[in-house]
């Protein structure tokens, strides 16, 4: 079965689909699900817990955290406001960005159904970042730590070990444009990525946050029991967010469009 065979109701419950999960899934694709979107879909559903409906969360609610009140704007001497983006909203922010930050280096998400993984910390902050300067106007420094120095400079090593033992298969620092922008620029015209965010972070600090010593990752699911290995005896935390995928790039289940929109700025 390839994964755009349409799965009816019956061999999804064969799958230990509840009808449930299965019917939400059907109403958010508009159509009976494809294997990718019932694998992708499923698993949010099984992330959210079942506390809240997953079409509810898919059209646009927010994250389970409160508005971001501490913002200052040392310029206009005031305390701002900043709302968190809905999904959709971060498309637009997202083609800033990457139009903003293109890079120097080759993409490392050159096959599809590969792991992708963040390893090191994930970013709750926002204000020292492209996405706080160019969208928000917030006028701060770059944030720079002699401690992220520290710890970005162990976690390449530690990567570049499991990529020589071929762990992992390609690998990138966290940059400008936070997450989203580094992942965005791995990609090629051929290659995106499918990821769930995490529901406890502002969806903006979560894509667009550039906090120091972290990096991505991709490697294949016969490895991925090593590399979590090798995380632990190393103590560095990582947090699995989604797959390669067809020349697409998809957040928390809203499709943004196809990489090339994304990476154009890197390959022309």
């Amino acid at each position: 079965m390839t994964d755009e065979t349409f799965v009816p109701a019956e061999e999804a419950a064969a799958m230990g689909v509840s009808q449930e999960a299965y019917d939400e899934i059907a109403a958010i694709a508009g159509h009976l699900p494809s294997m990718s979107e019932l694998g992708t879909l499923l698993a949010m559903w099984q992330s959210n817990g079942k506390q809240q409906s997953l079409y509810g969360w898919l059209r646009g609610q927010h994250h389970t955290v409160v508005r971001n009140s501490y913002l200052y704007d040392g310029q206009d001497k005031i305390h701002r406001n900043v709302n968190e983006p809905h999904v959709r909203e971060c498309i637009d922010i997202a083609q800033t960005l990457c139009r903003e930050t293109a890079s120097e280096l080759p993409p490392f998400m050159l096959k599809r159904n590969k792991l992708i993984y963040l390893a090191g910390d994930i970013s709750t902050d926002f204000l020292y970042s492209a996405y706080g300067r160019q969208c928000l106007h917030i006028n701060t420094p770059p944030h720079r730590q002699r401690a992220a120095d520290q710890d970005a400079a162990y976690l390449e090593l530690i990567m570049t070990a499991m990529a020589d033992g071929k762990m992992i298969d390609g690998h990138a620092a966290v940059g400008t444009g936070g997450l989203f922008c580094t992942l965005a620029q791995g990609c090629t015209e051929a290659v995106g990525f499918d990821i769930l965010t995490c529901r406890e972070i502002r969806l903006d600090a979560f894509l667009f946050g550039e906090e120091g010593g972290r990096c991505v990752t991709t490697l294949t699911e016969e490895h991925e029991d090593v590399f979590l290995s090798k995380m632990e005896e190393a103590q560095l935390n990582c947090c699995f967010l989604g797959r390669t995928t067809k020349g697409r790039i998809l957040v928390d289940g809203m499709d943004f469009g196809p990489a090339r929109d994304f990476c154009r700025s890197r390959i022309q």
